[in-house]
């Protein structure tokens, strides 16, 4: 398989650092509110990749993150606040009640 190696700027081919073993890692949602297209695609294309190397006999471990503090920047909430305290505020929930209530709902989406 090769990949394009967005630092080298060429296609490469794959390989993994432990043979045979391929570890994924990718950026999940922001939970502060329900997730978007945008957002799901994120979650789509390392999933599309690891579902392509399991079909080409390699093992896999992916791994998301999902980030519930610290993000200030959107064009719904661009007001240099914390978008889980503005969602929190908003709702009149606790920041914690926000994370954990968006994050079942994304898993429940995906």
């Amino acid at each position: 398989m090769r990949l394009y190696n967005t630092f080298s700027r060429i296609k490469e081919d794959l390989q993994p650092v432990s043979a045979g073993m391929v570890r994924i890692y990718s950026c999940g949602p922001t939970v502060y509110r329900y997730v978007h297209v945008g957002n799901l695609r994120t979650f789509m294309l390392p999933d599309l990749l690891r579902r392509s190397l399991e079909y080409l006999g390699y093992q896999t471990q992916q791994v998301m993150n999902v980030t519930d503090v610290g993000h200030l920047t959107d064009d719904t909430f661009d007001r240099g606040e914390d978008k889980m305290l503005v969602s929190a505020r908003l709702e009149k929930k606790s920041p914690e009640e926000i994370a954990a209530y968006y994050t079942d709902a994304f898993m429940d989406d995906i």
